[in-house]
């Protein structure tokens, strides 16, 4: 008699406080509690760890802290920081200055760090075989599916005015979202030029293939306020802007 086949393991969930945030990844399919989810779950998180010795501002031994104070320059840092710095600086002239990693006379690229870094993580579970995964930080998160016949991965965005209670459910099987807002850090994203934090928002979701992309222009869009979706939508953007009263704007 021939022998049922095997039952797919069942999804697993890790997490892990880094970066000064809970990490946490869902694996399905293949590996999800053996040796190979375990190893590449490591390595995701060695990243994120080298990532923060790099760029924590709230390290003052780490190489963007000391690049801050003027005691290295940028030729001296690793590749990681001019490529950070980068990305930065396109996204102040694509903002119009809105976004901006240098303000008030102070380093941060703080805006940009969490979603390339997640990113870079994801690598050591893209290596994976027939496993789906979903790596979350703080809410921005990236995930893959590999059939397309399985289930979607649901993302649930939150109201800004009452966190326990959700204004969309985002079904995506291979991409990455990103939402930027005051609802747990309050007023920590401001407009660059002016220093205040947007005035009529709530919060802004942004839905791309890349979770740097989605983070860097989630943060840009919540610091212009009322010009956030018009903005995301001239930029070919897909994602979800909620006002401070409440009402959303679906972009794309």
């Amino acid at each position: 008699m021939p022998t049922a086949p095997a039952a797919a393991p069942r999804p697993a969930r890790y997490v892990e406080h880094v970066m000064g945030m809970p990490i946490s990844l869902a694996l399905r399919g293949r590996h999800t509690s053996d040796e190979r989810a375990r190893a590449a779950w490591a390595d995701a998180l060695a990243v994120l760890r080298e990532a923060d010795r790099v760029f924590s501002t709230y390290r003052p031994d780490s190489v963007i802290s000391r690049l801050g104070r003027g005691e290295l320059d940028e030729r001296d840092c690793p590749p990681e920081v001019r490529e950070v710095l980068a990305v930065g600086e396109a996204a102040r002239r694509d903002s119009d200055g809105a976004f901006d990693v240098r303000r008030a006379g102070r380093l941060d690229p703080s805006g940009v760090v969490k979603g390339w870094a997640v990113e870079r993580a994801a690598a050591a579970l893209v290596t994976v075989p027939d496993t789906d995964f979903c790596l979350s930080a703080g809410g921005d998160l990236t995930c893959r599916t590999l059939h397309p016949d399985d289930a979607p991965w649901r993302i649930g965005v939150e109201d800004p005015r009452d966190p326990g209670r959700l204004v969309a459910v985002i079904p995506i099987r291979t991409g990455a979202v990103a939402t930027s807002g005051a609802a747990h850090r309050a007023a920590h994203v401001v407009d660059a030029r002016t220093g205040l934090p947007p005035s009529g928002l709530g919060s802004v979701t942004v839905i791309a293939p890349s979770l740097t992309v989605a983070d860097v222009d989630a943060t840009a869009a919540y610091a212009l306020g009322p010009d956030a979706a018009g903005w995301l939508a001239a930029r070919g953007r897909t994602g979800l802007v909620v006002a401070a009263d409440g009402v959303t704007t679906v972009v794309g």
